[in-house]
């Protein structure tokens, strides 16, 4: 088959959504279809490039700016999203009919796209929800039921409806599509994320030294720095631990908190969490294969349910995880059931240190967990399982 696979970023993008996406393009030529990418790209200075890299053929788009900007910009330009993108490579898409249209979500605004593809290719799509947006941003009070709530439930039921099958990240997520009976309108089944489980190969580091941390039990987070994320919670951790002499907390990254954060730290002199500017994938690789345990953290409001990106990180390198999550999330479960980490709810602040603690003085608990982690991955969250979990539904 020729597929299409939909998504607002890619590499060279850092953001975890982007080595998903790639890691799913490799893994479908892998298994002989031919694969195309499309993406937004607001650096691009002619209106739209082509290449190719690794068999995939990349179809880049310039777009107004999605990251890194307010959020009325932001909104205006995801907005656009689809009209751009069909504007400016209608072209290309009549000289590439595909046979299947893969797309994922975040952007909720890629459903008008969907639907003027399927029609044009006479094709069917999947579509891969990771974020159940804006009901997260209601429950976490970024947004009132207003005006824009309305419009932005109209976009979400808008890429619903373009999708033949849709896949949710976790079994916790199909509650909010029962609790409306919407499950009996969608298709829907469980797509866990998923990572290649190939050697990677990273330059030789030693940021332990760099950053002067030999001897210290490092916390590493990486990955977006923003309200969604609750990166309070993992700076009251810090502050619980600041008697331990060997806790050590990295938060790499960027987004809404950052400067916020570093503002707390240097206030309340924190001198065992630092908060580090975003670094590239190979950088990052680096910094999981030397520390030692893995943080996800998520705000206790949320009511629908996560299983982030960056946990496929710390668990390709055997990291354990140190989880403080929301209520309800199967997170746990999943963790636990596999002592794969250690996990509180978020607010249970006690908890959420006794587990730090744990994993600071017993060594052989970090290795222990670890090594769960990664038969996690390898049996539940392996890219081949994923691809061919999605192409089993369209294939002849």
């Amino acid at each position: 088959m020729r597929i299409l696979l939909i998504a607002d970023c890619y590499p060279p993008s850092i953001k975890s959504a982007a080595k998903l996406l790639y890691d799913i393009a490799v893994e479908f030529c892998r298994l002989g279809h031919e694969t195309i990418v499309l993406t937004p790209d607001d650096k691009l200075v002619l209106g739209s490039e082509v290449a190719c890299a690794e068999g995939i053929k990349i179809l880049r788009i310039r777009t107004g700016r999605i990251t890194q900007v307010s959020k009325i910009v932001r909104g205006f330009n995801e907005m656009l999203l689809s009209s751009i993108l069909w504007r400016n490579g209608r072209k290309f898409f009549q000289n590439n009919m595909c046979d299947l249209v893969v797309w994922y979500s975040p952007s909720i605004f890629f459903g008008s796209l969907v639907k003027k593809l399927k029609k044009l290719f006479g094709c069917p799509s999947y579509l891969i929800l990771r974020d159940i947006f804006p009901q997260w941003a209601v429950d976490t009070g970024i947004l009132k039921k207003g005006l824009i709530y309305w419009f932005l439930r109209k976009k979400e039921v808008e890429q619903y409806e373009a999708a033949d099958i849709i896949g949710v990240q976790s079994p916790a997520n199909l509650c909010y599509f029962v609790k409306d009976g919407l499950e009996k309108k969608y298709r829907l089944e469980v797509l866990y994320n998923w990572t290649t489980l190939d050697e990677i190969n990273i330059p030789y580091s030693n940021y332990r030294e760099q950053f002067g941390l030999k001897g210290k039990v490092v916390f590493l987070y990486g990955g977006n720095i923003g309200i969604a994320q609750d990166m309070d919670n993992i700076i009251r951790l810090a502050e619980s631990l600041l008697d331990e002499p060997t806790a050590y907390f990295l938060l790499v990254g960027g987004g809404s908190e950052v400067e916020r954060l570093r503002e707390i730290i240097k206030r309340k002199n924190l001198t065992n969490i630092t908060v580090h500017a975003a670094v590239d994938t190979q950088r990052y690789l680096a910094m999981l294969s030397e520390f030692d345990v893995g943080l996800i953290s998520l705000d206790c409001k949320f009511k629908t349910q996560n299983y982030p990106g960056k946990m496929l990180g710390y668990m390709y390198y055997s990291m354990p995880i140190l989880a403080s999550i929301n209520p309800g999330n199967d997170l746990k479960e999943t963790l636990e059931e596999k002592l794969a980490g250690l996990v509180s709810i978020n607010g249970n602040d006690a908890q959420f240190r006794d587990n730090a603690l744990q994993l600071i003085r017993d060594r052989n608990l970090r290795h222990q967990l670890g090594l769960n982690a990664r038969s996690l991955l390898e049996s539940t969250f392996s890219v081949s399982r994923a691809a061919k979990q999605i192409l089993g539904h369209f294939e002849k």
